[in-house]
């Protein structure tokens, strides 16, 4: 079982800038890895394999661990000129998460600290930084200790849980650890801690990876001291990578790779060209010596001697050569010059749920030094508009809004000598209807779908309009065939019975609310394309209340207490499906499709059970499954890698099987036998013909044959 979320939360630090301090022995070096980034996701990534592995079995609080499956760890770290990542691996044999959230320390988790100025101060200032993460299944805020206030500065990670226990991913970003980007051979200060709940209750153990005092949670000169060891590409780009750029014309500047002697640039326009760029390319810009990491662009003699063009981006590239004439090919960085249109609304582009109050605002374009700005309820109108209001700011105030109205607005820009037309942007005000589900534009959704949203902020009810013509459907009124009825509030959905395959449908909701004279605020119309397909039971639906894939497919276990309504015995056979470890009970990681599965676990020899496995799932009417030239009924499955053996079919009524055996002579103080089966049930008269066709030795006393029996009991 493999389950994977992922949080950005916030920390709770004020920043100050980096201290100098004296040199410290380095217990620890932390690559820059001259590539892409760990993706934050709970996988982990080839480019950890560059990160040096550090052991966490140091006991600093309550009792060992009983052995390393107990609690133990081994984490990794690699760093660039953004943020730091870190990689925890915990081996765990019983993961806990019963305290609230302020005690989350008391459960399974890992602390990670970090100095970023590596003071060694005997007690924790702004500058030391404790990020608590606790594992769990359930999204949760994480915890943040010392000083400060929340910074609002977004950390992100993944937890997963493993086979052995669970791990971490993580990004923090320099700003929220310094305020600034780190050097290479920087020294800052880091530790490791895990701790360890197996019983829930308060924590039973806590381990570090290097100190051994029990103080060390709030004591930095007891953290250890880890050095930034630069990788051979040039790095630290100026202009920033992906920022705006204010001028047409720039001067590029990096900070040389450890072991570069001269520097091969490339510029140009586009990142492709960039990326494939060699000295036979016209976009490489000669080589440079040591001490030259800079470049100039956009005057005459230089590349785009024209000066640089608003609305464009630009992309240059740094490759550094030692001085064995090794060549490290360098990253593509990029930055934009502003267009002399308008940028960045704000709301942004299709924004909903805006504050009827609000205040519009947006980047200038290159150079503006007046602004017009067309505000309205109509598309056509406010693009086509030729009088609007000017102001000399970025922001403009429209007035009190409508509820659950969309405004389009253009913002164009003056330079003093020409006028730019900007685009028309549009938002939503607070009240309307949002989320639609299938999603605008969903395909290949399941003839049977129930329709539902989120309602508005002021609705009382919903009126819900339906069909397969767009016009038909947006101009349609209570009178019209594509009203389907009235909604309460608390009643989100609408099921329109099944639909006919491979045909797209268009929805519309109104929210109601007869006290405001506004009423009723008509909603956009929506869009969905069903499959070709009736979906005879979807996974999907199954969760951890109501809906537990258990009381619709019945397994040998059963569930309920016997004597209750709810209560089902089990059919008797080895088979178990669910899983309790995941929010919904499903499998939540091997799907198809979609995002859950149903798992089977089965035991053919499970004492007191009958000798085989068997789910089974009642339908409850009857159902025509040829309807609309149905001609197949597929089911997805998949068996479990790890298990040793096969058994296919194939020509038709030929099977064949492998499997593996070890001495089965009073394993356990029990004499059984391990085998594969074959089932095939007989009508009349038939013969069998079986052979084995290779043996390969497993164990000494293992044997090989063919065994045929009339039935399992």
């Amino acid at each position: 079982m493999f389950r994977k979320l992922i949080y950005v939360f916030f920390l709770i630090f004020v920043l100050s800038l980096i201290s100098t301090s004296s040199a410290q022995e380095a217990d620890v070096l932390i690559r820059n890895p001259d590539s892409a980034m760990p993706v934050i996701d709970g996988v982990v990534d080839d480019i950890w394999s560059l990160s040096s592995e550090q052991s966490i079995n140091v006991t600093v609080s309550g009792s060992d661990p009983s052995s390393a499956a107990d609690c133990s760890g081994v984490w990794r770290a690699l760093w660039g000129y953004e943020c730091i990542y870190v990689l925890v691996e915990v081996k765990d044999e019983s993961l806990q998460a019963d305290t609230s959230i302020a005690d989350s320390w008391q459960d399974d988790s890992v602390e990670f600290y970090i100095d970023g100025d590596n003071s060694k101060g005997a007690t924790c200032d702004e500058n030391d930084h404790q990020y608590a993460f606790r594992w769990n299944t359930m999204v949760e805020t994480p915890r943040a200790y010392h000083n400060g206030e929340p910074s609002l500065v977004g950390i992100e990670y993944a937890v997963a849980t493993t086979d052995s226990g669970y791990l971490f991913e993580i990004k923090i970003p320099w700003t929220s650890i310094m305020g600034m980007a780190p050097t290479p051979g920087q020294e800052i200060g880091i530790e490791v801690w895990i701790n360890d709940d197996d019983d829930g209750g308060d924590r039973d153990s806590q381990i570090s990876w290097y100190g051994s005092d029990g103080n060390g949670w709030q004591a930095p000169n007891l953290w250890a001291t880890g050095v930034l060891v630069a990788g051979n590409i040039a790095g630290k780009p100026n202009p920033a990578d992906g920022s705006m750029h204010t001028n047409t014309w720039a001067t590029l500047g990096w900070l040389a790779g450890p072991t570069a002697v001269s520097h091969d640039v490339y510029v140009g326009d586009n990142f492709d060209d960039v990326n494939d760029a060699t000295h036979d390319s016209e976009l490489f810009q000669g080589n440079q010596g040591l001490t030259l990491t800079f470049f100039v662009i956009g005057f005459p003699g230089y590349p785009f001697p024209d000066g640089l063009v608003p609305g464009e981006t630009y992309y240059w590239r740094i490759d550094e050569i030692n001085a064995e004439g090794t060549v490290y090919k360098g990253n593509v960085w990029s930055f934009t010059v502003p267009p002399k249109t308008a940028y960045k609304p704000i709301p942004v582009e299709g924004a909903e749920s805006v504050a009827v109050d609000m205040t519009l605002s947006w980047a200038a374009g290159y150079g503006a030094k007046l602004h017009t700005v067309y505000f309205g309820e109509d598309f056509e109108t406010v693009a086509n508009a030729t009088k609007g209001s000017s102001v000399g700011v970025t922001t403009y105030s429209p007035g009190p809004l409508k509820f659950a109205k969309t405004y389009y607005w253009r913002i164009d820009e003056n330079d003093g000598t020409n006028t730019y037309t900007g685009d028309v942007w549009s938002f939503t005000t607070e009240g309307a209807i949002s989320n639609p589900y299938p999603a605008d534009g969903a395909v290949d959704v399941k003839p049977t779908v129930v329709l539902g949203w989120d309602a508005g902020a002021i609705a009382a009810s919903h009126e819900v309009y339906m069909g397969m013509d767009a016009d038909a459907v947006a101009n349609a009124d209570k009178t019209s065939p594509e009203y389907k009825g009235t909604q309460n509030l608390g009643q989100e959905s609408y099921n329109p019975g099944k639909l006919i395959m491979n045909t797209m449908y268009y929805w519309r909701v109104d929210e109601v609310n007869d006290v405001n004279p506004d009423s009723p605020w008509p909603g956009d119309v929506w869009s969905f394309t069903t499959g070709d397909f009736f979906v005879i039971d979807d996974f999907e639906d199954y969760d951890a209340g109501e809906n537990q894939i258990w009381y619709a497919w019945h397994d040998g276990l059963g569930y309920g207490s016997p004597g209750t309504l709810d209560y089902y015995a089990g059919n008797g056979t080895g088979a178990a499906v669910g899983d309790e470890t995941t929010p919904s009970y499903t499998e939540e990681t091997i799907v198809h499709g979609g995002n859950q599965s149903m798992p089977i676990a089965y035991d053919n020899n499970k004492q007191g059970f009958s000798k085989y496995s068997e789910v089974e799932h009642t339908l409850t009417d009857q159902r025509d499954w040829t309807e609309q030239d149905v001609g197949e009924l597929s089911l997805w499955f998949r068996g479990y890698p790890a298990f040793v053996g096969s058994f296919a079919e194939g020509p038709t009524g030929t099977f064949t099987m492998t499997g593996s055996g070890t001495d089965i002579w009073a394993v356990n103080g029990v004499e059984a036998d391990e085998f594969h089966f074959a089932y095939k049930m007989l009508t009349g008269p038939g013969s069998i013909v079986a052979k084995v066709e290779s043996v390969d030795e497993t164990n000494a006393w293992a044997k090989a044959g063919v065994m045929i029996r009339e039935t399992l009991n």
